[in-house]
């Protein structure tokens, strides 16, 4: 093989090697930042949903029922509210709400909500009058649940668990317990469980 042969193949190599190393440090690179960012649509209670929704800042205290009324249907409302989301909680959260999957107007993970499934909550607020007695048991649940109420403050989310709580108690004869234990799974406060 002559020198210019040599040089030739020489070339080619370091060019395929470099080729190589820039394009997979790329797709790397890609990967990793996938997994520190998250994924929106991955299952929710998973590392990768908790990496997306933990940096999203659409739920704060200062959101009310007007302004979510005003969305589209399909707008997501996001992340945490108060406290920075811990994944221990968040996926004992996600774990927890399973017992209620045969509700649909349940929300199957407190930090992912759509603004159609908080209008659908609305709607049992403004229409379900409680009697005396189920007042009272609404009542109970918020002196034992973990927020004092169905959040930590009269926000968006406040209105949203009222309601279904209302749905609850109404319909279906939830006694205060079993209001108490949804609000503390379904908190969109952020932090350690039992934080409150």
């Amino acid at each position: 093989m002559n020198t210019r042969s040599l040089l030739i193949l020489l070339l080619v190599a370091v060019i395929g090697i470099s080729g190589y190393l820039v394009f997979g440090w790329e797709k790397s690179t890609n990967v990793q930042e996938s997994a520190v960012l998250g994924n929106a649509n991955a299952s929710a209670g998973s590392d990768e949903k908790f990496a997306y929704l933990v940096r999203q800042t659409s739920s704060s205290c200062g959101l009310q029922r007007q302004t979510v009324l005003g969305y589209p249907d399909e707008q997501r409302i996001q992340g945490s509210c108060c406290n920075k989301m811990d994944l221990t909680a968040y996926q004992k959260q996600v774990e927890g709400l399973k017992k209620y999957k045969d509700f649909s107007f349940i929300p199957k993970d407190s930090y992912d909500t759509s603004a159609k499934e908080a209008k659908v909550a609305y709607g049992f607020l403004d229409s379900i009058i409680l009697t005396a007695g189920e007042q009272k048991i609404y009542n109970d649940a918020m002196k034992i649940s973990h927020e004092g109420g169905p959040c930590c403050c009269k926000c968006w989310h406040w209105d949203v668990y009222e309601g279904i709580a209302k749905k609850m108690i109404a319909d279906y004869g939830w006694n205060a317990e079993q209001i108490a234990e949804l609000w503390d799974l379904s908190e969109g406060c952020g932090g350690p469980l039992e934080h409150g």
